[in-house]
C-alpha cells in the first residue's frame, strides 16, 4: 500500500495478518519448555505480590505437573525445608488454592487450572516467597533456584521528631496532614518487606520505636524513603551503616564493589582521586578510546562509595558514566578519611533572616534561605572549617534612627545548597539524622541542645 510506501504504519486490520509470520517462525524456532507435564506439581516462586482482597500472592512457572483451585499444597525452602504454608493453612501444614490467575496482554484472568510451562498466580499460598517452591504433598525435593542477594546497608528509620514535624519549610501546618505514629510506620514497612524480597525489617536495639532497615544499597533504601514521603510519612532516618560479617580468618569483613567507570580524559584524574579517598583501587584503566573517553574500573568497599554518585556526577558534569556491583566480602580495610568539613548548626528557633544568613555566608556554604523555618540543633549550611559551629540563623537587623554607609548597605545571598535525599544520605554523619518529609530534606543533630552535644562528645 502506498501507506507502507511512504513510511507510514499497518493499514486497520491488516495487523494480523502482518504480524502472522513473525509469530509461525517463533513457534517454530522456539524449544518448548524443559517441563514434566506428568509430575506432581512444583512451581519456582519468581515473584511475590499483595492483593487486598486476596492476600498474599506468588507468582511463577509451572516446572511440573498442574494445578487448580482447591488443590492441597505446600511450600519448601530453596534448601527443601517446609516453610509455613500461611494463613488458612491446615494442621498438617497445606494450604488450599483459592485463586490462579494468568496474564493475557495486560490484564490478568482467572482460569481453572494451571499446566506444566504457564507462567502463573497462585493465591492462598501465603507462605511462599521468591526461590521457594510450591508443590504437592507427595514432593520432598525444592526445585533449583538462584539465592537472593544479602542486604549490605542499613539505616534505622523511626517517626519525625523534630520541631518542624506536619510542618512545611516556611513553618506553616502541612496541607493534608502527615503520618508521624510508629505503629503506623512499623506496619507499613512490615508490608513492604513482605513483597520486598532483598528488603529486611525488624525492630532496631536501644532505639525505642524505631526500625533497622536493611537494603541492597543506597539506591534500594532511598527509593523506599522517597516512596514513603510520598504517601504522607514523615521519618528521622540515621546514616547508611554497612553489614559486616566475620571473614574466614575470623576477622572482621565487609561488602566490596566493583566500579566500571566511563569518562571523558580530562575527567579522569579526578575520579581516580576520589576513589582513591574513598579506599578505591585502580584494577584498570584503558585510555584512547573513541571520542576521547577513558575507561576506568574499580574495587572499593561499599562505605566508601555511600554518596559517591552525586560527586560523580559533579565531576563529569552529567557527562559520566558508572556501573556498580557487589563482588562479595573481603577483610575490612583502614579508616575512611573525612569527605566533608564541619556543618553550622542552629542555636535558635524561628525564621531565618537575610541580616542574618548574610553574616553566615561567609563562613561557609548555607542549606537554607531568608524565610525558612529553623529550629535548635537543625544543620543550615557546611562550614568552611573543620568543628561544628553553632549560629544564629534567624538574629534580626536592629532598627534605629542611625544611617551609615554600612547599615544601609544591601544583602545579596548566593543561591542556597539544597541537599536531596541521595545527597543527604552521603552527606550525614554519624551524629546527626536525616528528616525526610514530602518536599523537603533537612539535616540535623541527633541530639538537639547543644549542651547535650557537649556532654555526649567528651
Amino acid at each position: 500500500p502506498a501507506s507502507r510506501a511512504r513510511g507510514g504504519g499497518t493499514p486497520p486490520g491488516e495487523e494480523s495478518a502482518a504480524m502472522a509470520p513473525l509469530l509461525d517462525a517463533l513457534l517454530e524456532a522456539m524449544p518448548a519448555p524443559a517441563v514434566a507435564p506428568e509430575a506432581p506439581f512444583a512451581m519456582l516462586v519468581s515473584m511475590v505480590s499483595r492483593d487486598p482482597y486476596l492476600g498474599r500472592i506468588v507468582t511463577g512457572r509451572v516446572m511440573a505437573g498442574s494445578a487448580g483451585v482447591g488443590d492441597r499444597l505446600k511450600a519448601l525452602g530453596a534448601g527443601g525445608e517446609p516453610k509455613p504454608a500461611g494463613v488458612g493453612a491446615s494442621a498438617d501444614g497445606l494450604a488450599r488454592v483459592a485463586k490462579v490467575l494468568k496474564r493475557r496482554g495486560t490484564e490478568s484472568v482467572e482460569i481453572e487450572r494451571a499446566v506444566a510451562g504457564d507462567i502463573v498466580s497462585l493465591a492462598g499460598v501465603g507462605g511462599a516467597s521468591v526461590t521457594d517452591t510450591v508443590c504437592a504433598p507427595e514432593v520432598g525435593e525444592a526445585l533449583p533456584a538462584t539465592p537472593i542477594d544479602a542486604p549490605t546497608l542499613a539505616m534505622t528509620f523511626s517517626v519525625n521528631d523534630s520541631p518542624l514535624a506536619g510542618k512545611e519549610a516556611d513553618g506553616s501546618p502541612r496541607k493534608g496532614g502527615a503520618v508521624l505514629t510508629a505503629a503506623k510506620l512499623g506496619e507499613r514497612l512490615a508490608a513492604e518487606a513482605e513483597t520486598n524480597v532483598s528488603l529486611r525489617v525488624r525492630p532496631a536495639e536501644g532505639a525505642g520505636e524505631a526500625f533497622e532497615v536493611q537494603g541492597r544499597g543506597e539506591l534500594h533504601l532511598g527509593v523506599l524513603l522517597e516512596t514513603l514521603t510520598r504517601e504522607g510519612y514523615e521519618l528521622s532516618v540515621s546514616p547508611p551503616a554497612v553489614l559486616y560479617r566475620e571473614g574466614e580468618d575470623g576477622e572482621l569483613a565487609e561488602p566490596v564493589e566493583e566500579v566500571m567507570a566511563d569518562v571523558a580524559d580530562e575527567h579522569a584524574g579526578a575520579i581516580i582521586e576520589a576513589l582513591t579517598q574513598r579506599l578505591g583501587e585502580l584494577q584498570d584503566m584503558s585510555s584512547g578510546l573513541p571520542g576521547g573517553r577513558t575507561r576506568l574500573s574499580f574495587r572499593a568497599p561499599t562505605r566508601g562509595l555511600v554518596g559517591f554518585r552525586a560527586q560523580f556526577v559533579g565531576i563529569t558534569r552529567g557527562t559520566g558514566v558508572a556501573t556498580r556491583r557487589v563482588l562479595g566480602y573481603e577483610r575490612k580495610r583502614g579508616a575512611l578519611g573525612g569527605l566533608r568539613s564541619g556543618v553550622m548548626v542552629s542555636m535558635a528557633d524561628g525564621a531565618a533572616t537575610l541580616h542574618a544568613l548574610g553574616a553566615l555566608e561567609q563562613r561557609g556554604t548555607l542549606f537554607i534561605e531568608p524565610g525558612d523555618a529553623c529550629y535548635a540543633g537543625m544543620i543550615i549550611g557546611e562550614n568552611a572549617r573543620e568543628g561544628d559551629l553553632d549560629v544564629n540563623p534567624v538574629r534580626a537587623k536592629k532598627l534605629d534612627n542611625m544611617r551609615t554607609q554600612s547599615k544601609d548597605e544591601k544583602v545579596r545571598l548566593q543561591p542556597p545548597r539544597r541537599l536531596t535525599l541521595e545527597d543527604a544520605m552521603g552527606y550525614v554523619a554519624a551524629d546527626e539524622l536525616i528528616e525526610c518529609a514530602a518536599g523537603a530534606v533537612r539535616l540535623r543533630k541527633r541530639l538537639l541542645d547543644p549542651s547535650k552535644r557537649k556532654r555526649a562528645a567528651r
